[in-house]
């Protein structure tokens, strides 16, 4: 039987927002979200499937370890200390815990998925829509969230050249309005897929033959204090045109 492991992910040392992954949002912790639409997930890709589905949390802290307790999703690990800082990449953090699952539950995964803590503006849509595209395309070896980006690097985003002068970050010949520029993506940090062959390379790169899931629905993750409390609002009164 084929499986597949759901990682969250969250350590107790957020700084933009202190005490973020347990911070009440619209009356729930946030990391609380992300353990819903695991477990709504879960129930769904089982029936559809015949797909074992494991739940797993990676943390360092004992209150967020608490809080997701309190929501059905208990672990015994506990992450390192060397991947629970400002510098530890969330790739090895991830390749941590699916070492951990597969030891614990004696087998080998065949893919995972991220759901991030942070990025809570997902549905279950979302991420069945975000699992057929991996399953059709073999070559492909993960799948990230993206939304349509504001502003476009080959029209109106610019950097400083060698000669001290500022340009556009991206050249495609002349382009005189945005929607003739390339279609470009913002990443929104939402939900990650992963074929378990993506994590047996020497270094992991996320862009190594990737595709994206493009949200056509308001999406942004949660960096600093005012994203946190615009998404209470838009909660708490009903301007979302989709239920998280």
């Amino acid at each position: 039987m084929e499986s597949l492991l759901i990682t969250i992910c969250g350590r107790g040392g957020s700084k933009g927002i202190p005490g973020k992954n347990i911070r009440k949002l619209a009356g729930k912790e946030l990391i609380a979200y992300s353990i819903v639409h695991a477990q709504r997930f879960k129930t769904i890709i089982e029936e559809r499937f015949a797909i074992e589905v494991i739940l797993e949390l990676s943390t360092d802290d004992d209150q967020i370890k608490n809080v997701a307790s309190a929501y059905g999703l208990n672990t015994e690990y506990k992450r390192p200390d060397f991947l629970a800082n400002d510098t530890a990449g969330k790739l090895d953090v991830i390749k941590d815990v699916l070492s951990h699952a597969e030891k614990k539950h004696a087998k080998t995964f065949n893919l995972v998925l991220d759901l991030d803590v942070s990025a809570p503006m997902r549905t279950i849509e979302d991420l069945l829509n975000g699992y057929d595209l991996l399953k059709e395309n073999e070559s492909a070896e993960n799948l990230f969230s993206v939304r349509t980006a504001n502003k476009n690097p080959y029209f109106n985003m610019v950097e400083e050249g060698e000669t001290g002068f500022y340009q556009l970050s991206k050249s495609a010949g002349q382009i005189l309005s945005r929607q003739k520029a390339p279609k470009v993506y913002e990443m929104n940090a939402s939900f990650y897929f992963y074929r378990r062959s993506f994590f047996n390379h020497s270094t992991l790169n996320l862009f190594n033959s990737a595709l994206i899931y493009n949200m056509e629905h308001m999406s942004f993750d949660l960096d600093h204090i005012i994203d946190f409390e615009f998404l209470e609002f838009l909660i708490l009164n009903d301007k979302l045109d989709f239920s998280i």
